[in-house]
């Protein structure tokens, strides 16, 4: 049963690729080398990274697992009571948030996490269950985002969970998998999978993590896990983008360069790292092999990311909705599921007295975005244009 893991990667005017599975470890890995990393430049973390927590079951969900799923497994058999517990938000009411990545008794204790966070949290409770599990990366499935100046590139993970081998001979349980999702999968992408272990899951988490903390400032913390993702995984190549953003914040430029072309040697069509080394060479004046990975970058990504809406957004805030309309519906095409461009194309149609298509598309930022916070946001202003419509529909 593959669960759907949203995985995030970001950058300050970088690009960072986080928790998720951007681009699969090529055939032959080369090792991480020790000069990659400067340890000197950075203090002790007030977190250090701990892998052993990241699938730990609390007492909470021992008890859980005990009580709640076991009966399930009494009447249903292991694996289909771990999908009943879980799947159907019935017994844990799982919720998607893809604000913070959490570890497996964190997510037990929200009810909530992004796709990594319950995809960790399965495979906390399929292992105590003896239920052999594989993780698969989706391939071609990442997208841009952007929050507080870093854009973001996502990625998707699977969690396959089948029958225990006893099972199978025993005929317990109808089916060899089941799928939980969470989260949802990009529209017009295909679903080409590459199982990776389980090293590169902890790899993403702490690389995560690590990005989670980057944004929040808090550079020795992030140096601390993206150093452990690197250790965890020396074949996972969003990690060394990571380290490279986080070099860059430090001021540290040589560094910098040295983690992007890692992660260049490791797969070279790696759209984050590209985009970063390029921005990074043409702030030190060196344009012509900034324009060489730029073109490279190019062939990737035909239509750079945001620049189209960029331009929508400052048109309609100039008052220019029907540029602001055009712009917003090309930037579209390069991702239809991504809530901030519903949500600028409804103020546009808002702008230009299309109030029904501006509820649509505003109903369609709340539909496709990824963290309760801006449901909640989009849901109130979905209930003021709403209202407003109503007032106007009033006889005098």
């Amino acid at each position: 049963m593959p669960a759907t893991s949203h995985l995030r990667l970001a950058a300050l005017g970088l690009a960072l690729m986080l928790g998720a599975c951007a681009s699969p470890p090529p055939a032959a890995v080369p090792p991480a080398s020790a000069t990659l990393f400067e340890d000197q430049a950075f203090g002790a973390p007030s977190m250090a990274p701990d892998v052993s927590a990241v699938f730990a079951l609390s007492p909470a969900m021992r008890a859980y697992l005990d009580a709640d799923i076991g009966r399930l497994i009494h009447t249903l058999g292991p694996q289909r009571g771990l999908v009943e517990a879980i799947h159907t938000k019935a017994q844990l009411r799982l919720e998607y948030d893809a604000e913070r990545t959490r570890t497996a008794a964190e997510a037990f204790d929200a009810r909530t996490g992004n796709c990594l966070s319950l995809v960790v949290l399965v495979a906390a409770f399929a292992k105590q269950l003896d239920l052999p599990i594989t993780y698969q990366a989706l391939i071609g499935q990442e997208t841009w985002s952007r929050s507080g100046g870093y854009y973001f590139v996502n990625g998707h993970v699977n969690i396959t969970v089948a029958r225990r081998l006893i099972d199978q001979f025993a005929q317990i349980d109808g089916s060899e998998r089941l799928r939980i999702s969470f989260g949802t999968i990009p529209r017009g992408r295909g679903q080409l999978v590459q199982s990776v272990g389980e090293a590169t899951i902890v790899a993403m988490f702490m690389n995560n993590r690590a990005a989670e903390l980057l944004v929040q400032s808090r550079i020795d913390d992030a140096y601390a896990h993206v150093r452990e993702a690197i250790r965890q995984d020396p074949g996972y190549v969003a990690a060394y983008n990571t380290l490279g953003v986080i070099y860059q914040r430090k001021a540290m430029r040589v560094a910098a360069e040295r983690a992007f072309r890692a992660a260049l040697e490791r797969d070279e069509n790696h759209r984050a790292a590209l985009y970063n080394v390029a921005r990074l060479l043409d702030q030190q004046g060196y344009r012509g092999a900034a324009a060489y990975f730029e073109a490279r970058l190019a062939k990737l990504e035909r239509d750079p990311p945001f620049a189209h809406f960029d331009r929508g957004v400052a048109a309609a805030e100039a008052g220019d909705y029907a540029t602001a309309r055009d712009e917003l519906l090309l930037e579209m095409k390069r991702d239809p599921d991504y809530h901030e461009f519903h949500f600028w194309l409804a103020v546009a149609l808002h702008g230009l007295g299309d109030v029904e298509r501006a509820r649509q598309h505003l109903e369609l930022a709340r539909k496709y975005s990824v963290t309760q916070r801006d449901q909640a946001v989009y849901g109130a202003k979905l209930r003021r244009i709403e209202a407003a419509a109503a007032v106007a529909r009033r006889p005098l």
